[in-house]
């Protein structure tokens, strides 16, 4: 439960295509760009900068793990039929509140960091504001479209009445969702990583968890998880606004170079082609689980109760989703920076740095839940057994979207459009495997059908940043931690072959760290000495 990848020299943020002034700040740091002779120093300083962020996001992302408190207890105390119907209605919201948002969250980042890396504060301090009006208005109409709609074509859904009512309800947490997420993302414009520990790390699960308790306790039953999550994202939204307001408080008032309206029509026309491959994005994400819920009682061995099971498959390898969200908050700020800069050759460098310490991580949890998966499931009961084989496929799906994410955010501060075709075609990838997977193959072929897009996915981008912004790749800089993986997979399968039940599952998990364990501390220890 607790479980949870080089520089474009020819075109320019998109950002300042998007907005006319007399003199741009862009282009007086483009003249005063440090020498390329500094670059390895500026690759240390910046290491250390993005060390204390990964540190920082973390603690965030582990805190943010008691999540799974809620998804245990819905699970322990309602079933796995009731954890998939709000599952599935999640999902759904989180696909639609992308619309929402319209990619604010992701633009602001960018932006502010534009800002504060020349020192204009005051604007900072503008797109802060106008960025969270624009998400709360956007997302309470969304909602209130949205749920209008599901009244009137009910009838003409053909979905399970269970998920419709679910969905209606679970739909009113749009805007806290939209809070909080556009009000973290100005936090971390501003390099400030911890806010987010606070927010999504403690506030939500805490708020989350506590509500269900007493939501099932005077009467809510089936609806407690609904009524938990639209409370829990309220209370996280408002922690997050209230922290990256304290950021402004020492700003000194002045008149701004752009009105209100420009700022808003310069970051909308920036997140708009963010926010349509956030949400193909999205939808990609949680197409599997929705497919699965359509598709209950017309696909074998799909049920209400093994959706529920998949569920909480997506649940727990979505925590090797949250690995990206160690680096990629503190990532996108000094890409941006760097971007804005003219820091290329760092900005290459530091890619292939966080690269390769996101695969030390990723592999050892990637082979954890692909080896004990069956065991590790048996937190939610014994019904949950049946998806060992599930999670580990969706686990090496999950880890391949995180580690092909670090190109998409070098892809999104400098030519997003390219991010759009990229998801498109995942997109289409994606929908075709899932329509004829889980027809034919179930729950199995929902997992497959999810891992297939990632893939393709993965190419684009690897194709993308060697072809287009012409970034060096090295086997040197990915292949230690391969090499280890592939070293410590030996023993652990045949420890895997010749034990059977949990016992084996746990034994060949413990293995396979015991091999990989050391060859990462070689690693570490080996290019501190180079570095001494």
């Amino acid at each position: 439960m607790l479980f949870l990848m080089t520089p474009n020299l020819e075109i320019a943020p998109a950002g300042d295509r998007l907005r006319e002034e007399p003199i741009r700040a862009a282009e007086i740091a483009l003249d005063v760009a440090p020498p390329v002779v500094d670059a390895p120093a500026r690759v240390d300083a910046t290491g250390v900068e993005l060390k204390r962020g990964a540190f920082l996001n973390t603690i965030a992302m582990l805190a943010s793990n008691f999540r799974g408190i809620f998804t245990f207890l819905v699970a322990r105390l309602l079933g796995p039929a009731a954890l998939g119907i709000f599952s599935v209605a999640w999902s759904t919201t989180d696909i639609i509140s992308k619309i929402g948002v319209l990619g604010l969250d992701n633009a602001i980042t960018t932006f502010i960091a534009r800002s504060e890396a020349v020192g204009d504060h005051a604007r900072s301090r503008s797109l802060f504001r106008v960025a969270a009006v624009l998400g709360i208005i956007q997302s309470v109409v969304t909602s209130v479209i949205v749920i209008v709609a599901l009244r009137f074509f009910n009838n003409r859904l053909h979905v399970q009445p269970q998920m419709i009512s679910a969905l209606t309800l679970v739909l009113c947490a749009m805007p806290g969702l939209a809070l909080y997420r556009i009000s973290t993302a100005i936090s971390r414009g501003m390099k400030v990583m911890q806010h987010d520990i606070y927010s999504r790390g403690l506030t939500e699960p805490v708020a989350t968890t506590l509500v269900f308790l007493l939501a099932l306790a005077v009467g809510f039953k089936e609806s407690s998880p609904e009524v938990a999550a639209i409370l829990g994202t309220a209370a996280s939204g408002v922690i997050a606004l209230a922290l990256a307001s304290t950021l402004f408080r020492h700003v000194p008032a002045q008149t701004p170079v752009m009105s209100p309206f420009s700022q808003a029509r310069s970051l909308l026309a920036y997140s708009a082609p963010i926010s349509i491959y956030q949400l193909i994005n999205a939808f990609i994400a949680r197409l599997d689980l929705i497919l699965l819920g359509y598709f209950v009682g017309r696909a074998p061995g799909v049920t209400l109760t093994t959706v529920g099971v998949y569920s909480a498959v997506i649940g727990m390898a979505n925590g090797l989703r949250k690995v990206n969200q160690a680096f990629n908050p503190i990532f996108a700020p000094v890409v941006a920076g760097m971007t804005a800069t003219g820091d290329h050759d760092v900005a290459a460098a530091t890619y292939a740095r966080l690269a390769q310490w996101m695969l030390w991580i990723l592999l050892p949890l990637v082979a954890v839940l692909s080896l004990a998966g069956s065991t590790i499931l048996l937190l939610y009961g014994p019904a949950f057994w049946q998806g060992g084989v599930w999670l580990g496929i969706v686990a090496l799906a999950s880890a391949t979207n995180a580690f092909v994410a670090l190109g998409e955010t070098v892809i999104m501060v400098q030519r997003p459009l390219l991010n759009l075709l990229h998801s498109s075609i995942t997109c289409v990838v994606a929908a075709a495997g899932l329509l004829w997977l889980i027809p034919r193959f179930g729950p199995l072929g929902a997992a497959f059908g999810i891992l297939l897009p990632y893939v393709v996915q993965g190419i684009l981008r690897y194709a993308t940043l060697r072809w287009i912004f012409r970034w060096k790749d090295s086997w040197s800089d990915i292949s230690p931690p391969l090499i280890a993986a592939g070293i410590a997979l030996v023993p652990a399968l045949v420890c895997r072959v010749f034990l059977g039940g949990s016992a084996g599952q746990v034994a060949s998990a413990a293995v396979f760290l015991t091999v990989f364990g050391p060859q990462w501390w070689r690693h570490h220890v080996h290019r501190k000495e180079q570095h001494s």
